[in-house]
């Protein structure tokens, strides 16, 4: 059976899908464009303030130039330019057909209207003394003698400043951005850890171990569902043991009674044989025949019971794997020669194990005394012990009728037999114990087609990820 929770491998690789991981992703996206739309507005209400202000500065300026006489306007530019001390502004003074008259701006922009309107002109302004272009706010007009004055102002500080701003935004914004992302990490880190607690405990729980509760103390919305989660597994516990303890009250119970019944029907069998009552001795055989079959099961049930109370790890010890296989072999290979059934015994040396080497002697006692009573006169059934990359891994394949792909996980249940084994005897309990034993080991099993019969798997390694 396949493990519904990934292995760390496989939780590396999907740490980045996780809802921390999304919600940390689109939380950088959004800031970002958040923040590009800020620097977008920024910009634009810093750079119309800025030339606001500059226009009103130059149309201040073409008031005073408009109060000043034609003939005394080149003069008037040149006294503005030459008691200027720190050069911001720029004078043209042109006639119609745009031949240069006054100040120090010597063409015409071509590309500047002539309506009193401000306009930007990056650095294709022509200055005297091949300075170079500036970059300016300009404005002209067409005066009333025809003449074109053009008014201009340096607007390089401003964009410096917008510059200085943008970059103070798009920094701050980064560091902000880090911050976030940083603060996003260490939150997505520790929420992790508490989903990986969560998930080694749940598994444990799937398991079969109830004692198990989740971690608790966060102080939030996942800690608030592990307390529902523990209050439910409480009452499942609770639920599950008086369940478990009345089957186990009513098959104890009924243990001596039909124990009772056994002696009472060994003493009808000397009545009868006295009698010579042939059909009489026939009905109490099978009575005593069925009667032994509940025993057994009751037994069977009691012993999952007795498996399933064991607490995980106790009474657990270093063992040696291929001893413990070697003797299960020993043992049922003189069974197997008596039924003209070959068995085939292959064991590879390992390392010791940590498990209860009782338990596991008898989980594989069932499954070779499986292997043997289903498999028909010359048959074969081997059983292997060899290393894998995981661990030590055990299989034991007969020649048999074995087990269709559909009923590979009800033969696990209790009292569950196959219509191809109906006619054989037992109690359909063995494979019950078989996956008691394993799960207390935290082993997995698995079936597969041995062609013909069945394979059964056993990896002898703990999947838990505690």
């Amino acid at each position: 059976m396949k493990s519904p929770f990934p292995t760390e491998p496989a939780e590396r690789q999907r740490r980045w899908t996780s809802m921390t991981s999304r919600l940390l992703f689109i939380y950088t996206v959004t800031f970002l464009f958040s923040l590009l739309l800020l620097l977008v507005f920024v910009e634009h209400a810093v750079t119309a303030q800025m030339e606001h202000e500059v226009d009103v500065v130059m149309d201040w300026q073409m008031i005073y130039f408009d109060s000043t006489p034609d003939n005394v306007l080149p003069d008037s530019i040149r006294n503005r330019l030459e008691n200027s001390r720190t050069h911001e502004n720029y004078y043209g003074l042109f006639t119609p057909d745009g031949r240069y008259i006054a100040g120090d701006v010597t063409a015409f922009p071509s590309q500047l209207a002539v309506d009193r309107v401000c306009e930007t002109l990056t650095h294709t302004l022509t200055i005297t003394g091949n300075q170079p272009a500036p970059l300016v706010r300009a404005m002209a007009e067409r005066r009333k003698n025809g003449d074109i004055l053009l008014v201009s102002r340096d607007v390089s500080h401003i964009f410096r400043v917008r510059k200085a701003i943008i970059n103070a935004f798009a920094m701050g914004g980064m560091f902000c951005l880090a911050a976030g992302i940083a603060l996003g990490l260490a939150m997505s880190a520790r929420q992790m850890r508490r989903v990986r607690a969560i998930r080694r405990v749940t598994q444990r729980i799937s398991q079969g171990d109830l004692n198990q509760r989740l971690p608790t103390g966060g102080r939030d919305e996942i800690d608030m569902l592990s307390h529902l989660v523990n209050r439910m597994l409480d009452e499942i516990e609770r639920l599950i043991a008086e369940v478990k303890g009345t089957c186990d009250s009513i098959a104890h119970d009924l243990r001596t009674p039909l124990a009772h019944v056994i002696v009472l029907l060994g003493n009808m069998v000397q009545r009868a044989e006295f009698l010579n009552d042939r059909p009489m001795l026939d009905l109490i055989a099978r009575a005593r025949s069925d009667t032994d079959r509940l025993l057994e099961r009751f037994r069977a049930i009691l012993r999952i019971s007795e498996i399933g109370a064991l607490k995980r790890r106790e009474g657990f010890a270093d063992i040696q794997l291929d001893a413990l296989v070697r003797e299960v072999g020993e043992l049922y290979e003189p069974l197997a020669e008596s039924r003209s059934i070959q068995f085939i015994m292959h064991v590879e040396p390992m390392p010791d194990i940590h498990g209860d080497r009782n338990l596991l002697f008898e989980a594989l006692s069932n499954l070779v005394d499986n292997a043997i009573k289903f498999t028909p006169e010359g048959g074969t059934v081997k059983m292997e012990l060899r290393k894998t990359p995981g661990g030590p891994q055990v299989s034991i394949a007969d020649t048999g009728p074995g087990i269709p792909a559909a009923e590979r996980e009800v033969v696990l249940q209790r009292f569950y037999r196959s219509e191809k084994t109906q006619h054989l005897p037992g109690s359909g309990i063995g494979l019950s114990i078989v996956s008691a034993v394993l799960r207390v080991h935290d082993f997995k099993m698995k079936m597969a087609c041995a062609e013909p019969g069945v394979r059964v798997i056993i990896d002898c390694w703990s999947r838990s990820l505690g």
